[in-house]
Parts: C-alpha cells; structure tokens; sequence
C-alpha cells in the first residue's frame, strides 16, 4: 500500500540524510517507525490485559497447585544445553 506524505522539504532532505548516513531509505526509516509504534500498542494492551487479570485474581491462589521438586528436575535435565 503506498502513502502520500507532506512534509517540509528541509526536513525530507535531513531525513534522507541520515537514512543514507544509516545505509537505509526515508521509506525503510518510516516503515520502521510504524512498526516501532504499533508494537509499542500491542505491548501497552498486553501490559494493561495482565494488569488487569492480577487485579481479578488477586487473593484467589489455585490451591490444587503442588510444588514437586523432581517435576522441576526432569523439566530442567530436558533443556538442551547451548
């Protein structure tokens, strides 16, 4: 999908600038800034969904819960080793 973007010419050429000065394009460099911006959304809900869960479940433990300490063992001698 193709924008139009109107900008101030002196700031299109100092941003064409440093894209070139970064070896990239003004186009990669808005491409970025959108994708930059929008996971920051996705976080921020995500940051806000979890919040809010902690505030519904607060003082309601899962008490069928038991911590078994080999359980954690066999987990842990299952990770691959890097």
């Amino acid at each position: 999908m193709n924008i139009t973007l109107s900008a101030n010419e002196e700031l299109i050429e100092r941003a064409r600038a440093y894209a070139r000065r970064h070896g990239t394009t003004l186009n990669n460099l808005i491409r970025a800034y959108l994708e930059q911006i929008t996971n920051e959304l996705d976080r921020d809900a995500a940051a806000e969904e979890f919040s809010q869960l902690c505030k519904e479940n607060a003082g309601t433990p899962d008490r069928t819960f038991r911590f078994n300490r080999s359980d954690v063992y066999d987990r842990h001698s299952s990770v691959k080793q890097i």
